[in-house]
């Protein structure tokens, strides 16, 4: 997650569910839909698929004209419509987020070879949680690249940037985004034979809507001004 473009966590890599089958062994297809934002406005989402590079994006231009960047890692082959409004089948709960440690960019490509382009606008504010450094750390990844963050625990004089009277100083930022549509499950159907014997295969994807909260730490309150609006 950076700057008013925001990097989420990866989405299934059921997502390629949405895009046409790629053909031969590395291949790109795209896909936009146009999905129904909270009050009725309408927004286009773009989702890509490189099978080449094991990647799968989606970008969106949020409610608050901040664009919204995702970008995951894998692979996987599916289905397309591009003039029908969206709307997700299943909403799923609000995931709260506190993204506690500092990712140091040029040492990023460690964990993501995405993190070069899609964070390169805002070197000095990539986010992940702890417990995923954890996760890394345990893979082998370089530690140095990581840097705990001050937290409210620690000093308890750090306020909610919304909470701060003074935009010179430091505070606990926060920023609520929605993916209103991403296919998020497979769907399965059952055929009966002529000897009537019952098989299930794949016959198209279910979507959902996701929200997300992120809080996490800024130098200065003035790096967080969307704050004081919610």
């Amino acid at each position: 997650m950076r700057g008013p473009r925001r990097r989420l966590p990866a989405l299934p890599a059921l997502l390629w569910l949405a895009l046409a089958p790629l053909p031969g062994p590395a291949a790109r297809a795209e896909l936009r839909v146009r999905v129904r934002l909270p009050g009725g406005q309408v927004t286009e989402e773009s989702l890509q698929a490189d099978s080449g590079a094991d990647c799968v994006s989606l970008e969106l231009r949020a409610a608050d004209g901040a664009l919204v960047t995702l970008t995951a890692d894998f692979r996987q082959p599916v289905q397309k419509n591009p003039r029908t409004v969206r709307q997700a089948e299943e909403v799923r709960g609000l995931e709260h987020l506190s993204m506690d440690v500092a990712v140091n960019f040029s040492k990023g490509a460690q964990l993501s070879s995405h993190i070069h382009n899609v964070c390169a606008e805002a070197k000095e504010a990539i986010y992940t949680r702890e417990e995923d450094v954890k996760f890394w750390l345990e893979k082998g990844v370089d530690g140095s690249m990581f840097e705990v963050l001050p937290q409210g625990s620690d000093l308890p004089e750090l306020q909610r940037c919304r909470l701060c009277p003074d935009r010179w100083k430091p505070c606990i930022c926060s920023y609520s985004l929605s993916i209103e549509w991403y296919p998020c499950m497979l769907k399965y159907c059952k055929s009966r034979d002529a000897g009537g014997k019952v098989s299930s295969y794949k016959c198209g994807i279910r979507s959902c809507q996701k929200g997300y909260t992120f809080d996490y730490y800024v130098p200065q309150k003035q790096l967080c001004l969307w704050d004081e609006e919610t």
